[in-house]
């Protein structure tokens, strides 16, 4: 069984589109629902740790309250899949392998719906890095290793931090050939994303050469300032060509 993890903070958003597709699944799962409306939680690290400690099921699935799952098979699909996959660390449905091959990814977001990956898959595939939109750990990674609740203390690159820990103890990280839509599109990068991806980057210097994100790639020895002039800039360009 899957148990599946939401932090919410809007519950009109949340019927509409997690808690809607989920209803008509074919397959059994637990809901562990978070209530932040009255910011209880400070972070997604925090948020997720709490739910994630009262999960049973053998996958954890820590989804955004904005995503339909499109298929009544999709946990069925997903859980035939996970249990295929060695090693795994962690999975998800959006993620980056390195700078040249884009977001790998099957799924749509945005109004109206875009596709999201510039390199689409068939099965699942071995990457750096995940989006934060729909991931799962195996509950027996996640007794292991939970979300940094100091590195990740806002609600940004919490699972980008796993992988990157993850990987570090022997485990993997994959995309899933899975698709669905995320009601979001790319996020308006604040100060505290880049204070985030600064943080993040001093904890791995001496592991990780480029750590590349979704959201931008990040090389952890070069002066910080040039490359944040940088990723805003193209993340602009990004914005822009998105419409």
């Amino acid at each position: 069984m899957i148990s599946i993890i939401c932090v919410y903070n809007n519950k009109e958003i949340l019927n509409e589109y997690i808690l809607k597709s989920l209803k008509t699944q074919t397959s059994d799962y637990e809901l562990i629902l978070i209530d932040n409306t009255e910011n209880k939680f400070q972070s997604a690290a925090e948020a997720l740790n709490y739910g994630g400690k009262k999960a049973n099921g053998k996958y954890l699935m820590f989804v955004h309250q904005d995503i339909d799952l499109l298929s009544e098979n999709w946990i069925k699909n997903v859980e035939e899949i996970l249990d295929l996959i060695p090693e795994l660390g962690i999975a998800g449905v959006a993620g980056k392998l390195d700078g040249k091959n884009g977001i790998i990814s099957n799924i749509k977001d945005g109004i109206p719906p875009k596709q999201t990956g510039t390199t689409r898959i068939k099965t699942f595939m071995k990457v750096q890095t995940l989006d934060e939109c729909l991931f799962i750990i195996p509950k027996s990674v996640f007794e292991i290793l939970t979300f940094d609740e100091e590195t990740c203390d806002g609600w940004h690159l919490y699972a980008v931090d796993f992988c990157l820990n993850v990987m570090k103890i022997g485990f993997f990280v994959y995309v899933l050939p899975l698709s669905l839509y995320h009601r979001s599109s790319a996020p308006s990068v604040s100060e505290d994303y880049y204070n985030s991806v600064k943080k993040m980057l001093n904890k791995y210097k001496n592991d990780y050469k480029w750590v590349y994100t979704t959201m931008g790639n990040w090389n952890t020895s070069y002066p910080f300032f040039i490359q944040l002039i940088v990723n805003k800039f193209l993340f602009k360009i990004t914005k822009i060509r998105k419409g």
